[in-house]
Parts: structure tokens; sequence; C-alpha cells
């Protein structure tokens, strides 16, 4: 779900700070350990390519998406000053957390993969599916943190998500947003700071 709260802040963002100042703003952007999201996202991107053709790929998965989590997590606590990130610090914690707390994997309620494809829940009730997901039962922990709020139209993308998923992207809204639209009107047409008057003509008597 991510990808919702970077979409909705792209769009809010250029509105409110305009095309050519909101894609200024983002080459402008300076991060704290910038280098370590983008490796983070390919090291995902392998596992999900080959945790279904490689048995150890699968087997190592839940402690990879852990490894990612604890460096993810150092890495948005080195940037916590950015405005939003204590959100998203927060909501990816709280996946973390009942992840961790799981085996490594995110317990989804059948309630909310009932708005997925069909085959997907089928192999998630019979448990083949080779994901960091699985079926919440009665004996998941902290279940509440879990994927059990299912998304369907009029909402444009059908997906479970989880309390920390909504959390983590109301921060990514709140910094993309910021980040677009801050420092828009700290100068004047000239591009020069506008600045009181040093000095006081007399006025006659």
């Amino acid at each position: 779900m991510v990808f919702d709260g970077i979409i909705l802040g792209l769009i809010v963002g250029l509105f409110r700070g305009g095309l050519r100042h909101g894609l200024l703003q983002f080459s402008k952007i300076r991060l704290k350990g910038g280098w370590i999201f983008p490796i983070l996202l390919i090291i995902q991107l392998i596992i999900f390519r080959f945790q279904e053709s490689s048995e150890f790929v699968a087997f190592a998965s839940g402690y990879i998406f852990m490894i990612i989590y604890i460096v993810g997590l150092l890495f948005l606590w080195m940037n916590r000053d950015q405005k939003g990130f204590g959100s998203i610090l927060a909501g990816v914690f709280l996946n973390f957390l009942v992840m961790a707390v799981n085996g490594g994997r995110m317990p989804v309620s059948l309630e909310a993969a009932s708005v997925l494809d069909p085959y997907y829940v089928d192999m998630l009730t019979n448990g083949t599916v080779i994901t960091k997901h699985f079926l919440l039962d009665d004996s998941t922990l902290l279940p509440f943190l879990g994927d059990i709020i299912p998304l369907s139209a009029p909402y444009p993308r059908t997906q479970a998500i989880s309390i920390g998923d909504i959390v983590m992207n109301i921060g990514i809204f709140i910094y993309i947003v910021h980040l677009m639209s801050g420092h828009k009107n700290t100068s004047d047409s000239d591009g020069e700071q506008t600045k009181p008057s040093d000095h006081i003509e007399p006025q006659n008597v």
C-alpha cells in the first residue's frame, strides 16, 4: 500500500506547489543513508522473483524480511527529523512487530482476503502461498495488527491492509506534500527576499 500514499501525495503536492516547483523540490531531497532504501527494495524484488523456484529463498524469506525491516527502521530513525517520518516510522514498526511475533510473516484475515483474487485466497487457505503472508487463525499473535482491513471498489485498488499500512501512508503523504509545497512563498517574483526598510524618512511637521 506504500504506493497509495506516494501517488496521493504527488497529486496534492502538485496542486499546492505546482509542477515546476514540486519537481525542483524533489531535486533537493537530502536523506541520511539515502542509498539504503533502493538496496532494500532490490533485495525484496529478488526474493519475490526467486522464492517460488528456490527452496532456500522460500525458507529464508521470513528471516530476510525481518532484517529488511530492522535496517529500514534504522534508516527512518536516522531521518526522524523529516516531516512525516515519525508517522512512517510508527507504521513500519507496527508491521514489523506483528511479523516478528509470527515467524516473520504477516497474518491476513480471511474476511479481508475475500476481496482479493479467489485463486490467491484458495492458496492462502490451503497454506500453499509462498509469500510473507499467512492466513490469520486462533494461534496468531497480535491479530489486530495484521492485514484485516479490506479495500475494494470504489477504492481504485483491491487489497488487504493493516493499521500499520495506514499510519505509514499518512506519513508518506505528509512528507511528499510538505516537500513539494514547502518554501514556495519565501521569496518574491524576482527571487530575492523581501526585507523591511532600515531607513525611515523624516516627516514634515
